[in-house]
């Protein structure tokens, strides 16, 4: 059954498509009538680079949603939406709608004008005269396609080709993409290959007309790509239309719900926006539930190591917590407990015995770091005040910084900046942030390593103060990295402040002012 064309301003229904994607051919689908319909999931996302739509407001990230399960992975995998139709019939501009109609974070469209094939020489003076074919299934790397969208979909980070349509050639860099909770596919080939098909969980086909497209596809390719009127009519008379009406409408009936004349057909926007607002709801609501048993009464997990109470330690806290201490001596204070801290968890990396020789021609038998190299990666801005203490005690140690905020609108950690040593995979990283609390930004900052290929038993989590709530949420999503701090405070209230806790350690550090609705957690941070 074929997916009915919605006009624009009556209502909007999802069409069951019941396809059977085993049955599929690669460039011609077809659809079967026996199949049930597959239960739907959810997730989308948006880049170039990744662009986080929050509130009235656009924020450039490469961030990831902090919801993980027991094993450190996303609770569920994103919902993915498939947007398909013929060239320049708008689907950016439905995707765009879309986005802002949305107005969740973690948003990211992917567009398949970034997997064209790497041409050979022989193509590219094709394409220089426009006699190469890109609107044919065989112009686009699926392979690529499909490997990248199964990683995103599963909350991983990628590699996006960045494609130069001046020159048809893919540009020397590459973009990096993180995992989100919903993710726009567009493309003309959207729905042009079965393996493709399995990874939609919503297909939108976008349907304008010719003429319309044609018009479109003067302005873009004259304005935005240099080419000519002559040009471009000889492209769209011998590929573009052929292809159409060979590869693309035929896939029209694989899609869900049909959008005519695309942006103008709010409607079928706002049918779309409930749908996935919906599924995200059902998963936010199963993610707090795992949280909440995760942190119920439980003992506190073996990868925490805290740094022994003694009067020494007991006297620092007591003078860094007092909301009369001078910032000079909170300062200085602050650094004794830092050093002291370090010092411990440099104690909790491998060494292995080694034997030296001593001046005075004697064997000692000794103890060397076996791992490769330390780095230190420090989540801004707090977790900075802790690199001095690294550096006095570990000898050429990289380092490198995360920031991570929280939108005040949303109440989600977002990732701002990135800045990370080469090859940090073989290293052991000590991840240092003052203060953490809930443990939302402290595990974004461990899924960013994890990304990185950082093995997660070779990452410490080094803080001056956190909440038992805050141990509980990293321990129970990354089991194997290890938690290191000076003290662990019970309570956390309900405007994520440790009690009794040491106050926003940022503002009494650099002596800035607390906003009133300030957390524990550095810069408004949902550690």
């Amino acid at each position: 059954m074929a997916a009915a064309p919605v006009p624009e301003g009556a209502p909007v229904e999802p069409h069951d498509s019941n396809s059977s994607a085993e049955s599929l051919d690669r460039l011609y689908p077809t659809v079967g009538s026996t199949k049930p319909p597959r239960k739907r999931t959810t997730s989308q996302c948006k880049s170039e680079p990744p662009l986080l739509r929050t509130s009235k407001r656009t924020i450039y990230t490469a961030g990831r949603p902090p919801w993980y399960n027991e094993h450190g992975t996303q609770s569920k995998e994103a919902f993915v939406i498939g947007l398909g139709g013929g060239s320049a019939s708008g689907k950016t501009t439905v995707a765009t709608m879309i986005i802002e109609a949305l107005d969740v974070p973690w948003v990211v469209l992917l567009s398949m004008d970034s997997f064209y094939k790497v041409l050979t020489k022989q193509q590219q003076e094709q394409a220089a005269s426009n006699d190469f074919n890109f609107d044919h299934p065989d112009a686009f790397d699926f392979d690529l396609i499909i490997a990248t969208l199964k990683k995103l979909k599963q909350g991983k980070s990628v590699k996006i080709p960045i494609y130069d349509f001046t020159t048809h050639s893919r540009k020397k860099e590459w973009k990096t993409l993180y995992g989100a909770n919903v993710i726009i596919f567009e493309g003309i080939m959207a729905f042009a290959d079965k393996e493709l098909l399995k990874l939609l969980d919503l297909k939108i086909f976008v349907d304008t007309d010719s003429d319309i497209r044609l018009v479109r596809r003067l302005r873009r390719d004259i304005s935005e790509r240099g080419r000519d009127i002559e040009g471009v009519i000889k492209q769209y008379n011998k590929f573009v239309k052929p292809a159409f009406d060979q590869y693309i409408q035929p896939t029209m009936r694989l899609a869900d719900i049909v959008v005519p004349r695309g942006s103008g057909n709010t409607v079928a926007i706002d049918l779309i926006v409930q749908h996935v607002h919906s599924q995200l709801e059902e998963r936010e609501l199963s993610v707090r539930a795992a949280l909440a048993s995760a942190h119920q009464c439980h003992p506190l997990p073996q990868t925490l190591s805290v740094l022994k109470s003694t009067p020494q330690v007991r006297g620092m806290h007591t003078i860094i917590r007092n909301k009369e201490t001078s910032r000079d001596e909170f300062i200085f204070y602050s650094k004794r407990l830092m050093r002291l801290l370090i010092e411990h968890a440099l104690s909790l990396l491998p060494f292995q015995s080694c034997t030296v020789q001593t001046p005075q021609g004697h064997d000692y038998e000794g103890r060397t770091y076996s791992g490769k190299q330390i780095t230190g990666v420090s989540i801004l801005r707090a977790g900075e005040t802790m690199e001095p203490a690294l550096r006095a005690v570990c000898k050429d140690v990289r380092i490198g910084t995360i920031l991570i905020q929280t939108n005040c609108n949303t109440g989600e950690p977002e990732l701002h900046y990135l800045r990370l040593p080469k090859d940090i995979s073989e290293d052991h990283v000590i991840l240092m942030d003052c203060t953490v609390s809930t443990g939302a930004a402290a595990m974004m900052a461990v899924r960013v390593l994890l990304d990185h290929d950082v093995p997660e038993d070779k990452i410490f989590l080094l803080s001056l103060l956190m909440a038992e709530m805050g141990v509980h949420s990293v321990a129970y999503a990354f089991p194997r990295v290890k938690i290191i701090t000076t003290a662990v405070d019970k309570k956390v209230n309900d405007l994520f402040r440790i009690i009794p806790g040491i106050g926003n350690f940022g503002d009494r550090y650099f002596g800035t002012d607390a906003p009133p609705d300030w957390s524990d957690d550095e810069d408004a941070l949902s550690t």
